[in-house]
């Protein structure tokens, strides 16, 4: 198949949706299909075998640190050089305009995939009155789609209840070979904890903005002073953070990167997620294939991965108290967190980024149109 992706994200930036879209380009070049990349400009030409195209772009300010690719005149020129047989747009934003209106110019199949909630963001920011107007923005969207993708169950039941249509689920995936107990490090471990050799770490991987709750974590390092908190990755919100956490046994390490991230999380002792905003989270799986222990907010889609607290520690985000005894017992229970551990090495056992490429196979294949049916004057 030849496959057009349009991506809202995609390198040299560093999410979930990120690392789904590059193992699904391995996996898709592996089958033998073809894929024309769509991403905002700083993206590498190749990536795989799909050819990158960069597409001008700009900042919006719920989401600062990230380049939104604009809808681009250009685009057309591009998808009639390369004649796809059917468009993909990955977290719909901006760019996704021009992927319904080639789907459209082109009679071409459409699929979507749901990966942020940027309407849950608004009122982290204070704007309120502007959640309401996103989630029509985004149902408004995606309806246009024949396939509407999202990347858990719970995620699907409340894009249900705002109205999306077409709704199926994304199987999670995880990296076998890179994340795994064997990348402990202790060259790492004494980087993370600021050269400290005693006492416990625990490690948050992710954006740094407001809607991640993460400032919530600093009465844990208070009454907790064995315990060291190492925070990666970046974003708006960090300089705030690091006032919160000053004088405090945290440590800001950026954004960390491949084998670097596999022995951050191999190092630590367990693994802390105080984000309620997630579609899936698939830093979970991460730390579960390095052999952490997880603790984690509350929240549809995360209990759904934790098994409602048999693969985790779950906690209430807005409960001082809670968020205490979850980090206490992740890191001092040894009962328990030698069960969490071993039900989330069996978990990711049975995930790897070809199942879930094979799944959304199976999702172009149902939509596919054969060469026959193209005929040239649907690229004129």
């Amino acid at each position: 198949m030849r496959i057009a992706i349009f991506s809202e994200t995609f390198l040299p930036g560093t999410d979930g949706v990120v690392t789904r879209l590059c193992s699904t380009l391995k996996h898709l070049e592996e089958a033998g299909h073809e894929v024309l990349l769509f991403a905002p400009n700083g993206a590498p030409p190749r990536y795989a075998s799909a050819r990158i195209v960069g597409v001008p772009s700009f900042r919006f300010f719920l989401y600062p640190e990230k380049k939104f690719a604009s809808p681009w005149a250009k685009v057309g020129k591009y998808l009639e050089q390369f004649q796809p047989q059917l468009i993909h747009s990955v977290n719909p934003g901006f760019l996704s305009f021009a992927a319904i209106y080639y789907s459209k110019r082109y009679r071409l199949p459409l699929i979507m995939s749901y990966h942020t909630h940027i309407p849950a963001y608004a009122c982290y920011y204070k704007l309120n009155w502007l959640e309401p107007v996103l989630w029509w923005c985004f149902r408004t969207i995606h309806n246009r789609a024949n396939i509407n993708l999202c990347t858990s169950q719970a995620t699907l039941k409340e894009l249900a209840a705002h109205g999306f249509r077409n709704l199926d689920v994304w199987e999670r995936g995880v990296d076998l070979q890179l994340y795994s107990p064997q990348r402990r490090s202790d060259t790492m471990r004494s980087k993370l904890m600021n050269g400290a050799h005693d006492g416990k770490l625990v490690l948050y991987v992710g954006r740094l903005a407001a809607e991640k709750g993460i400032e919530r974590l600093r009465p844990c390092l208070d009454k907790l002073p064995d315990v060291h908190l190492a925070i990666v990755g970046d974003g708006p919100h960090r300089s705030e953070l690091e006032r919160t956490f000053f004088r405090s046994n945290a440590v800001f390490t950026g954004y960390l990167f491949g084998e670097d991230l596999a022995e951050a999380y191999a190092s630590a002792d367990g693994f802390v997620f105080p984000s309620t905003t997630e579609t899936l989270g698939l830093v979970l799986y991460e730390a579960m294939a390095s052999g952490l222990p997880i603790m984690a907010a509350d929240s549809p889609a995360t209990t759904e991965v934790l098994e409602h607290g048999a693969a985790g520690f779950i906690f209430q985000p807005l409960d001082s108290n809670s968020i205490f005894e979850a980090m206490h017992d992740m890191l001092y229970d040894v009962a328990k967190r030698k069960f969490v551990q071993a039900r989330g090495q069996e978990i990711v056992q049975s995930l790897d980024w070809s199942g879930p490429t094979k799944q959304l196979i199976n999702y172009y294949s149902s939509l596919f149109q054969p060469d026959e049916v193209l005929s040239a004057h649907h690229y004129s």
